[in-house]
């Protein structure tokens, strides 16, 4: 008979990493574009990173984001900064097979820093699989579950949610607010890992997962959580009762943490 084991989690206990399933037709060509665009004649880059729906090889097109990690030779200057920037909306704009395009940057010597083990290390090595360059992902062993890793990866959840609030409240237009609410939405849950005990086994890898450990442990904020989680599918709420909420939710996390 086959072993349980929960979600998340593999038969040795380790966290899952990203499948190594080929890209979806609809998205080939696009990652080409992103290879050819963002190293043509630029010494800057070690190694892009595929995450997300597309790397899963669950993404709809027309729908989803596409999620990259870029990292550097070296530390970026602020007009190597300016430079990807520039690409990243020069590739949003001619691409429609995806609604987003997302880069998430940092450099050789930030990744490898022993220190940054159970951010950087642990993110390439669960959540990404190399488009093109080095493949960092290979100096580092797979991960158990662990709270610190989730502090590691979310700590910061304060600020960037408290940031995202700002955001909204001074979004220019609907369409802004919306992106900017189910941005926050998805970073909300995923924070909540940080509220995990250290005996907890399961890991999880969708935002529904997450949710529903969540509301294992704090089932009197069920309502709040299904507010969040239908904002980040499908945005609808008004800004301010989106921001009122994230607010409310954020000084009660802020005192579980505390």
């Amino acid at each position: 008979m086959e072993r349980f084991h929960p979600g998340g989690i593999d038969a040795d206990g380790y966290i899952l990493t990203v499948p190594n399933v080929e890209v979806q037709p609809q998205f080939q060509d696009l990652l080409v574009d992103v290879c050819m665009t963002l190293t043509r004649s630029e010494p800057l880059l070690d190694g892009i990173y595929l995450y997300g729906s597309v790397a899963r090889g669950d993404a709809v097109p027309g729908v989803s984001d596409l999620d990259l990690t870029l990292i550097l030779h070296s530390p970026p200057a602020s007009q190597d900064l300016e430079m990807l920037e520039s690409k990243r909306r020069t590739l949003e704009s001619r691409h429609t097979e995806v609604i987003k395009i997302d880069f998430d940057i940092g450099s050789r010597s930030e990744v490898l820093a022993a220190d940054n083990r159970l951010s950087w290390g642990y993110w390439l090595k669960h959540h990404c699989r190399c488009l093109w360059g080095n493949d960092l992902t290979r100096r580092f062993d797979r991960f158990k579950p662990s709270r610190d890793i989730a502090i590691a990866i979310n700590g910061d959840f304060e600020s960037v949610l408290t940031r995202y609030a700002d955001l909204i409240d001074q979004a220019a237009t609907p369409t802004q607010s919306l992106r900017l609410q189910r941005e926050a939405s998805r970073k909300l849950i995923r924070s909540t890992q940080v509220l995990r005990s250290e005996q907890e086994l399961m890991w999880p890898q969708t935002l529904e997962e997450h949710v529903e450990l969540f509301v294992q442990h704090y089932p009197c904020m069920r309502m709040q959580m299904f507010f969040f989680l239908s904002q980040a599918r499908n945005p609808y709420a008004k800004p301010k009762e989106f921001t009122a909420q994230l607010r409310n939710f954020l000084i009660w996390m802020a005192s579980e943490t505390g």
